[in-house]
């Protein structure tokens, strides 16, 4: 049996400010969206295509809920957005408004920063050493 993960979720206050805010910051694209009813809807976000890893958006059920947009980790990164070409991703993402909460930085692993999105979740962008 082949097995992925496929989606994780990531809770947002409102659906079409997520949507714009993710697709012209970031470059995903909007793979699905599904009204569900009871004003659900099943939003699949991501830097790829259906095949790849992405995001489920949900808007929080409850109070609970509302209080971790933005912190489901707990201050910790919570995505990781891998890219091939690190200075022209971080260039356009600075274009977009795109916060960054450090200047890029050489690890044994590859070049990274931490950035927000418009949630306060926390990212990184890596590019992974080759």
């Amino acid at each position: 049996m082949k097995r992925r993960i496929a989606l994780t979720t990531l809770l947002v206050a409102d659906y079409e400010a997520a949507i714009a805010w993710y697709t012209r910051a970031l470059g995903f694209h909007l793979l699905e969206d599904r009204d569900l009813g009871g004003g659900k809807r099943w939003v699949v976000i991501g830097p790829g295509d259906a095949q790849d890893a992405a995001l489920l958006l949900a808007q929080p059920g409850d109070d609970r809920q509302r209080a971790r947009i933005g912190d489901q980790t707990g201050g910790r990164v919570d995505h990781f957005l891998y890219t091939d070409d690190f200075r022209r991703d971080h260039a356009a993402m600075l274009a977009q408004g795109v916060e960054f909460l450090e200047t890029p930085r050489q690890e044994a692993y590859g070049t990274v920063a931490v950035f927000r999105d418009l949630y306060g979740t926390r990212w990184d962008l890596l590019e992974p050493k080759r």
